[in-house]
């Protein structure tokens, strides 16, 4: 092979994971420059239909990969930072928003600098909606990111960016953040595992100590549990002057962890949202037929809500929204100098940002109060269960545009996106807990998606328990395979 590789040597390389794309450079088979020229090559050719990558770093990628690369567990491997909450040094940081749209990162985030000491290869930062705040990818800044299994349909969000760009096999795996589903729910939409650490895993730091009470948490998007699992051990740990305390983690490592059997656990599951209806047929049979592995794999199922999702969960939950939106602008507004002009932010941030203005600092207290109880009630649901199942989303991936506000429809992305994502995959963002997307199920096929669009099964455990969720996705991995399903984009000619 040669530093530009030929197509053919780029789709090859492509359809390996990053432990195998490692392996390769470790054992001296291809070199880190020709890695990183086979991604470039992919996203040069796929993401003009994708838009996933919205600011490429290919130069840096190469002085990068030929100034010689730490001797990690991923050296060589090509990866995308989400443009939202991390920051890589003179690499343009947008958020998805107007109001940012030339601002320029000054320093590196501490999980930045332990992505690259893992030996990996930025290539570029990926799409996501304004401040990571809608169930979509759909910026007005940015554009929609398509979804690779059909492309007028979303990828979700808010990691949407990422998602596309592994699903469609530009990288083996992708950054990605979760305030409130925003690894799991691409992950779902677009074919993905999705993992969401225990709160603290990562750090979020220097710049931020946490974020909306630690709700949220930083970690990737991958096509194989083996990669978030080592991913994970390469850059957990708590960075000095961390708010938190991090969770111990299993002497022997994450990635330990997914070829052990999990033992026979006790799941409950449900296919009703907290309001009590039921998800798309093709989402009740995902969940479904996940039940019925999980039995024959001689684990204890049985059928029950979780308990505690009332009205003043929800109030709280929306409370701590919007405190969040005024978090981000005041905090923006503080960098830049001066506050965003009306047409400078989308029109859902707008109305929630002047919205919540009048959220006092007591009410905001007085939510986070109910949601700490609310988390100690899932607590004692984990004292009887070890998992809780449901389907990720209520649906398939909607189509692109139906989850966008107006200036005259400002809320419209809230009540159309709601029961999209009506399955509380927040619980996890409020307690702390780990939680997954697992792709179990594909739709029947449409000439728009001939090989059907991918429907995530989520799972959540208790606080601390990441290891035992890997056991458990790894014996779903091993049962149920999902790496050799590809969108046929991904490999086919492009109009």
């Amino acid at each position: 092979m040669t530093a530009t590789l030929p197509r053919r040597d780029a789709d090859a390389i492509a359809r390996l994971d990053a432990t195998d794309q490692a392996g390769l450079v470790h054992s001296g088979q291809i070199t880190a420059t020709e890695l990183v020229e086979a991604a470039i090559e992919r996203i040069e050719r796929l993401n003009p239909l994708l838009n996933a990558v919205i600011t490429p770093t290919f130069d840096l990628a190469r002085a990068q990969a030929a100034a010689g690369l730490p001797h990690g567990p991923f050296t060589g491997v090509p990866y995308l930072l989400k443009d939202l909450a991390i920051e890589a040094d003179g690499v343009r940081f947008s958020e998805g928003s107007r109001f940012l749209a030339g601002n320029v990162s000054r320093h590196d985030q501490e999980l930045t600098r332990r992505l690259r000491s893992a030996g990996l290869v930025i290539c570029g930062k990926t799409n996501t909606p304004e401040f990571g705040m809608q169930p979509t990818t759909e910026p007005l800044l940015h554009g929609a990111t398509r979804n690779p299994w059909d492309v007028t349909r979303t990828t979700s969000g808010s990691s949407g960016g990422s998602a596309a760009a592994v699903a469609a096999g530009m990288v083996p795996f992708a950054h990605g953040n979760d305030l409130g589903g925003s690894i799991r729910f691409p992950a779902s939409a677009c074919g993905l595992f999705g993992f969401k650490p225990s709160r603290a895993r990562n750090p979020v730091g220097p710049q931020y100590g946490d974020v909306a009470a630690g709700f949220a948490v930083e970690h990737a998007l991958t096509r194989s549990v083996r990669d978030s699992a080592a991913l994970l051990d390469a850059t957990s740990g708590p960075a000095l002057g961390d708010p938190y305390p991090s969770w111990p983690a299993p002497v022997d490592g994450f990635a330990a962890a997914v070829d052990r059997d999990p033992g026979r656990l006790r799941v409950a599951y449900t296919t009703r949202t907290p309001d009590g209806q039921q998800a798309h047929p093709e989402c009740v049979a995902a969940l479904d037929n996940t039940v019925a592995l999980l039995a024959s794999l001689g684990h204890e199922v049985a059928e029950e809500d979780l308990p505690g999702l009332d009205d003043s969960v929800g109030h709280a939950i929306g409370v701590s929204y919007g405190a969040v939106v005024t978090w981000v602008v005041e905090y923006w507004t503080r960098i830049v100098g001066r506050e965003p002009d009306v047409d400078e932010l989308e029109p859902n941030t707008w109305a929630m940002w002047q919205q919540s203005k009048s959220v006092t600092a007591g009410a905001y207290l007085m939510a986070i109060m109910d949601l700490q109880a609310f988390a100690r009630a899932v607590a004692g649901f984990f004292t009887r269960y070890d998992v809780w199942l449901t389907p990720t989303l209520a649906s398939p991936p909607l189509p692109l545009g139906a989850m966008v506000s107006s200036p005259d429809d400002p809320w419209r992305s809230a009540r159309v996106g709601g029961p999209f994502v009506a399955f509380p995959a927040i619980v996890a963002n409020i307690t702390g807990a780990p939680a997954m997307s697992v792709p179990m199920h594909w739709t029947e096929p449409t000439p728009e998606a001939p090989q059907g669009l991918p429907i995530g099964v989520h799972a959540l455990t208790r606080v601390g328990a990441d290891a035992m969720l890997f056991s458990l996705a790894g014996q779903l991995e091993r049962a149920q395979p999902w790496a050799h399903r590809w969108p046929a984009l991904a490999f086919e000619e492009l109009p």
